[in-house]
């Protein structure tokens, strides 16, 4: 895990997802995001799968050293939670567990379809809402959710242009 030895608290995460909105989010930004994210996987020899998708289309996906066809499972899985609730798929699962229960007992969706584990995060852009998901898997939960977070952080300080 990062230097924050903690998991992050129900408002932290739901403090992320108002900050990292995009402008837009276009072809050339996802295949930009994917690289970005790989990048980083790379420099921390993470073997971690990475899934960019827009409107239902998949615009990006890589797969690194040590990942496996069940990283891919999960990707699905960890996405529909996005694409069901609006929220990350770690922060879902937050809000079961704060309620004294889990996601698996009480959401009433297939769990062999849908994950509230960490690692999938809604693409939002400003002014239309969530447009996609991008979705780590590999690590554990908290640290797939960081290394997505980070990247979106650090894809958000780029220079924007209107294409």
């Amino acid at each position: 895990m990062t230097e924050a030895a903690k998991p992050p608290t129900i408002p932290e995460l739901e403090a992320q997802e108002r900050r990292l909105t995009l402008p837009h989010f276009t072809y050339d930004d996802a295949w930009a995001f994917g690289n970005l994210l790989v990048e980083l996987a790379r420099r921390r020899c993470a073997p971690v799968a990475v899934d960019i998708r827009r409107g239902g289309q998949q615009l990006f996906h890589a797969a690194l050293p040590g990942s496996t066809p069940d990283n891919d499972a999960w990707i699905d899985r960890k996405r529909r939670v996005v694409e069901r609730y609006g929220s990350s798929s770690y922060l879902v699962g937050c809000r079961f567990r704060a309620k004294g229960t889990t996601f698996e007992e009480s959401s009433r969706l297939d769990p062999d379809k849908y994950a509230a584990h960490g690692g999938a995060f809604p693409i939002t852009v400003e002014g239309a809402g969530v447009v996609g998901t991008v979705v780590v898997s590999g690590l554990p939960q908290v640290e797939d959710h960081a290394l997505v977070v980070e990247a979106l952080e650090q894809f958000m300080t780029r220079p924007w242009s209107s294409s």
